[in-house]
């Protein structure tokens, strides 16, 4: 018997929020994409995994206008990106018409894997860096 898409969307973010990604953002490899919360201003970092290619890095959100830094980006798509411990300034935008399953076949296996086990709603996000 599944979970249904709430229950799993809230057993995946308490653990990414109280665990994985505590963890995550102390890896200097990791890639942070920050956003600027949109109530209280400040700078949001989340990790996660994706591919630059070109002037743009491309990633996929689990649950795309439910997750919070997604919030924010609609809010202000203004972000910056954190790849190979080198930050880039970027305008964000949502993808929601992109094929999000065919974009993770094209970015790293390992995150692809987890997005596409966990993930209840997927949107495609492409960050054109400045």
């Amino acid at each position: 018997m599944g979970l249904d898409r709430d229950t799993k969307h809230r057993i995946v973010t308490t653990f990414q929020r109280r665990v994985a990604n505590p963890l995550s953002l102390k890896l200097p490899g990791q890639v942070l994409v920050e956003t600027t919360g949109r109530t209280s201003g400040l700078p949001r970092r989340t990790p996660v995994g994706g591919r630059r290619i070109g002037d743009s890095f491309w990633f996929v959100s689990e649950f795309g206008l439910k997750s919070q830094y997604v919030r924010n980006i609609q809010a202000d798509p203004k972000v910056r990106v954190r790849i190979r411990g080198r930050w880039y300034e970027g305008t964000a935008r949502l993808l929601p018409d992109d094929d999000a399953r065919a974009r993770l076949r094209t970015l790293p296996r390992m995150n692809s894997s987890a997005v596409r086990a966990f993930g209840t709603d997927l949107l495609t996000i492409r960050v054109d860096l400045d």
